[in-house]
């Protein structure tokens, strides 16, 4: 009866919080989606094109793969901690179990830490230093995995099983501070694809435990974690620099995402009171400005 007990105090919270979304969030920075449209600040969507323009997008699927190395490891690890530990280090069900725990714990604070340093690293040195971040979080996972396969001793093991979610969720908070930027008109189409990659890596990760030694599993997983971090020197963000190269300028981009990242920059520097400076206003027409000179762009290479 245990693990039925246990389901009710997070289903009330569920409940709870999915409640107070609805009731008092609004669906985005600028606010809600029917005020925007009423206020001609927001098109209609179509959910179709949406999500074909996210899943046509190189960089959806490289976070998707990383994402899979991380929040896919965390799964994993949910299910297979507490039976290594009991089986490696003879421990009772009730002990592993709580020692495995402490992965889940460092959720607390290490996913929210993850995007708070790829803020900062932001900060200082652009996408590239979001890039560079995001690529150092998925190698030290990938090295306290292994790590963690060699530990021969209790105390060790605990050790680098806190290190190990550390970086585990640190590097989901970083891949999130990424995915906003993949292409700012259609971030849930692009969300929602990246997010499924921590399910697949769940999925692929727990049959390696399930027909291989866990140790083996252990160190394959590893292995694919610290290749994964690699991915970041492929990722290119329209106007933004790469982790090696310096501009992705080049970049070829549909007439679609162009005219909607332009008409997010517009929106942004509209006047939101009477008595709004006349910085926004030059923001708006320099915004306006640059619209032209895109699509004059766009149309050349389409020519």
């Amino acid at each position: 009866q245990a693990w039925r007990t246990v389901c009710i105090f997070p289903a009330m919270i569920g409940i709870i919080t999915s409640y107070c979304v609805i009731k008092y969030s609004d669906d985005c920075p600028t606010g809600n989606y029917s005020k925007l449209k009423k206020q001609d600040q927001m098109g209609n969507v179509n959910m179709i094109e949406s999500f074909r323009r996210g899943a046509f997008n190189a960089n959806t699927w490289l976070l998707f793969v990383q994402y899979a190395c991380c929040f896919g490891v965390e799964i994993t690890m949910n299910n297979a901690a507490a039976m290594y530990f009991k089986e490696k280090f003879g421990l009772s069900t009730e002990k592993a179990a709580a020692i495995a725990s402490i992965f889940g714990w460092m959720n607390i604070f290490a996913r929210g830490l993850g995007g708070f340093c790829s803020d900062k690293a932001n900060a200082r040195y652009g996408m590239r230093g979001r890039l560079a971040y995001q690529s150092f979080v998925l190698f030290m996972e990938g090295c306290m995995v292994l790590a963690f396969a060699f530990a021969n001793n209790l105390s060790v093991a605990i050790g680098v099983l806190i290190l190990f979610s550390i970086f585990v969720q640190a590097a989901e908070g970083s891949t999130y501070g990424i995915v906003p930027y993949v292409n700012p008109a259609i971030t849930g189409s692009v969300s929602g694809i990246i997010g499924a990659g921590g399910n697949t890596g769940a999925v692929a990760f727990g049959l390696c435990f399930r027909q291989l030694d866990a140790k083996v599993a252990f160190i394959i997983m590893g292995i694919m974690i610290i290749i994964s971090s690699i991915l970041s020197i492929f990722v290119f963000i329209r106007n933004h620099p790469g982790l090696i190269w310096n501009t992705t300028a080049g970049l070829p981009v549909s007439k679609e995402d162009t005219e909607s990242e332009v008409t997010l920059d517009v929106s942004d520097s509209r006047p939101t009171s009477e008595g709004t400076s006349s910085v926004r206003e030059e923001d708006s027409v320099q915004a306006s400005s640059d619209a032209a000179i895109e699509r004059t762009r766009i149309e050349d290479l389409e020519s």
